[in-house]
């Protein structure tokens, strides 16, 4: 038998149920799949393959897993990075209103273009992301042979778009693009959050989700104080009881942030099998007070929660590094509690299986096991930085960057190599993302330069925030406060 490709000699962490790691190690792919992974052999150089990569010096692992991310604004980058929290909350709330109104797609597709560049760069094979109009994202992450879960937002009380336009858009998107580029690109349900979704739309999720019982519900779940109030507002005990009451709490959830979940959450969330998401570098950029409360990541998967690691908006933190995010949820939580809260493999694992599984994927992706795909990616190790080269998955959790990865490979196709994309051309989308960039600096009044960024205090850019979406998102919740301080 004739392999496709065959790397030998090199250092292979298969996150297998067992860990196991080879000092010299042999991974072989046959049909976009793996086919063995064992010691090497004196004479794997020699093996029948049609490439034959030599892995000295390489450490071959499972490719990373973006378990909850936003692509659109990704030119933005930068543009938030100075503002305060008001301020970024309100300009984005209103780019995002534009967006959904169909204006700025120039900025968007390019957006996509440059996300899908720089994370297959650093070793990303694998996103789960929440957008406004996805459409550009899974045409361009499956075109580029990478693998995206994609999905429209939905909420009647964050944007003014009608709620039936709105689940018209998500019909039509899973319909086009379920199982699209041979399954690497899947749909999803995305009730944007449960803090400006209402029981009734709550409902109406519940039954799209009952219409495509093989689709992920993917939402923001517990991030903010607001949502057990907004749940109470709707006739609920706390968030996790009305998905409960609609019937969406169970295996198909994907619960980003979970920030606020107690032992009895934590408890209900095991039970019924959904998974979360952790984003450690979002809530440390944006913190906001000393009583900021970290996901209780430790006692979930302890409890038998699948939790998966990822980058949410990139823009506003300035940074693609998935690595990053595992050393960011262990600084977290050791300054919250006290070091020690993880092992570098447990880190290792959210990065990759735990993330697969998160997105109900683990049988297919995330570990390096005879009859998974063949997602993998190969990092230089053979550098002074893992000099020496001891303890690889700290090295991995805690040193390793974007910059590390040599090699990309996604379903037995290798898409980058060298530092250098194979599927799609680097200059072109640099080029079509700083044309964008100045044109909405142009349109609205956006001064974004190398110095910093200043958004517009000129209608140009804060026209369209929507009226009736805050508005009555904010009465909601401080009726419901008053109700929780003076009961009546």
């Amino acid at each position: 038998m004739v392999a496709d490709i065959a790397i030998h000699d090199a250092f292979v962490l298969t996150v297998d149920d067992r860990n196991r790691l080879y000092e010299r190690g042999t991974v072989l792919v046959e049909d976009g799949r793996i086919t063995e992974v064992r010691s090497s052999r004196d004479d794997d150089a020699d093996i029948a393959a049609e490439r034959v990569i030599d892995g000295e010096g390489k450490l071959v692992m499972p490719g990373l897993v973006n378990a909850h991310t936003h692509l659109e604004l990704t030119p933005l980058l930068g543009a938030f990075s100075d503002l305060d929290l008001l301020e970024m909350m309100g300009s984005m709330t209103a780019i995002y209103g534009q967006i959904a109104d169909g204006e700025f797609d120039y900025l968007t597709e390019a957006g996509y273009e440059l996300a899908a560049l720089n994370f297959l760069a650093g070793g990303v094979t694998t996103v789960n992301s929440q957008d406004v109009r996805p459409s550009a994202g899974a045409k361009t992450f499956g075109e580029a042979g990478l693998r995206g879960f994609f999905g429209p937002a939905l909420s009647d009380l964050f944007w003014d778009v009608p709620v039936d336009e709105q689940f018209t858009r998500a019909r039509e998107f899973i319909d086009e693009y379920h199982n699209a580029y041979d399954g690497r690109i899947r749909a999803t349900i995305n009730p944007h959050d449960d803090w400006s979704c209402t029981r009734e739309l709550w409902e109406r999720t519940a039954d799209l989700a009952a219409e495509y019982p093989d689709l992920l519900v993917h939402t923001h779940l517990l991030e903010l104080e607001e949502s057990n109030t907004m749940a109470r507002s709707n006739g609920a005990n706390d968030s996790l009881d009305l998905l409960d009451d609609v019937g969406l709490l169970d295996d198909r959830l994907v619960a980003a942030h979970f920030r606020l979940a107690d032992d009895e959450d934590i408890q209900r969330t095991a039970e019924a099998d959904a998974s979360v998401a952790h984003c450690p570098s979002i809530f440390s950029y944006w913190n906001t007070g000393s009583d900021v409360q970290w996901t209780p990541v430790p006692e979930l998967r302890a409890a038998g929660v699948d939790v998966g690691l990822g980058i949410d908006d990139h823009y506003w933190h300035d940074s693609y590094n998935m690595f990053g995010e595992a050393r960011q949820a262990r600084l977290a939580a050791n300054l919250e509690r006290s070091a020690g809260q993880y092992h570098s493999m447990e880190l290792v694992r959210m990065l990759t299986i735990e993330g697969a599984k998160a997105l109900g994927v683990g049988d297919e992706i995330g570990s390096l096991e005879p009859g998974k795909r063949a997602d993998i990616i190969l990092l230089n190790v053979d550098k002074p930085k893992f000099t020496p080269l001891t303890n690889i998955p700290a090295q991995v959790a805690n040193n390793a960057t974007s910059a590390d990865v040599e090699m990309v490979i996604v379903d037995g196709d290798v898409l980058m190599e060298g530092g250098e994309a194979k599927t799609m051309d680097g200059d072109t989308i640099r080029k079509r993302a700083e044309s964008a960039v100045e044109r909405f600096a142009s349109e609205t009044d956006w001064e974004l330069g190398i110095g910093g960024s200043e958004p517009p205090n000129s209608v140009n850019i804060a026209r369209d925030v929507p009226k009736r979406g805050p508005a009555q998102l904010l009465g909601r919740l401080a009726f419901q406060s008053a109700r929780d301080r003076f009961p009546f």
